[in-house]
């Protein structure tokens, strides 16, 4: 039997076919392509799909997507859908639910969070190896936390976020707003004889280190795992986050942290293959 695994973010739409010990793999744009027709795709062109195990960058409850705030939608009741449509199980989960899975497995916790910080900024939590869901499966939704009022709007529709601050589509608006059509890179930002982009990369590292701080407060854990594709292009920032945390979070639950760098290729995706077991097993 063949299983379909999605990793679907504010950029790229990432899967992963398996067809018993063979892997086909694919990168598309998730700007341009829907979910409900890219599933449609490749059911057509791979019959016999059994299940469906989807990572998403959003808001997400049982098999519906609340909201989406860096993703084309064109079909909310996923799960319905497709089971009605396909005949096909499918589950679908928070990109960051699915990535603390995952990191917890590697690491072996209990008690462990990530921050991820690509197209957005988002953490989850697992707390006494049960992960934190909420009443709507929205907890530690940290990149709209309200942090400072910022002249433009966030994909949900504020403009305080800490998402306009500490992610890339928050660099790129940033960008936008000061009339500058460069491409965010951070790392040239940081040095640049430019002043609004040294101001951006002095806000995102402020911003990033008040929500780190923000998280490890809240949730205590024994781990923090920093991940995306922006930590990933800019190493120094978990150096950066160990050095000045102490400013930002409550001391006592310093004490027993680690902060680590995910050495996951891809924890989200990695977690999508989990929710079959967690659903079905």
């Amino acid at each position: 039997m063949k299983k379909l695994y999605i990793d679907i973010g504010g950029t790229h739409l990432r899967s992963e076919l398996v067809v018993g010990s063979e892997l086909v793999e694919e990168i598309v744009s998730s700007q341009t392509q829907g979910l409900l027709s890219y599933i449609d795709h490749m059911v057509l062109q791979h019959p016999n799909i059994d299940f469906i195990g989807i990572s998403y960058a959003g808001q997400v409850h049982k098999g519906r997507i609340l909201s989406a705030p860096n993703i084309k939608v064109d079909e909310t009741n996923l799960k319905e859908v497709i089971l009605s449509r396909h005949g096909i199980q499918l589950e679908i989960d928070n990109d960051l639910n699915c990535a603390v899975m995952a990191e917890a497995q590697y690491w072996q916790s209990s008690s462990i969070a990530t921050l991820y910080v690509g197209t957005g900024i988002g953490a989850a939590v697992i707390n006494e190896g049960r992960l934190v869901r909420g009443s709507q499966n929205l907890s530690f939704e940290i990149g709209h936390i309200p942090y400072r009022t910022a002249p433009f709007l966030c994909g949900c529709g504020r403009n305080n976020c800490i998402e306009l601050f500490a992610s890339g589509s928050g660099m790129g608006k940033w960008l936008q707003y000061y009339g500058s059509e460069q491409c965010i890179n951070l790392e040239q930002f940081k040095n640049s004889n430019i002043e609004h982009e040294r101001l951006i990369a002095t806000e995102f590292k402020t911003s990033l280190l008040y929500a780190a701080g923000t998280l490890i407060t809240l949730a205590n854990p024994e781990f923090l795992v920093l991940g995306g594709g922006i930590v990933e292009k800019n190493l120094d920032l978990v150096d950066y986050l160990k050095e000045y945390l102490p400013l930002y979070a409550l001391a006592p639950s310093l004490k027993t942290l680690h902060v680590e760098l995910s050495q996951l290729k891809n924890a989200p995706l990695l977690g999508a293959k989990l929710l079959e077991k967690m659903h079905y097993e």
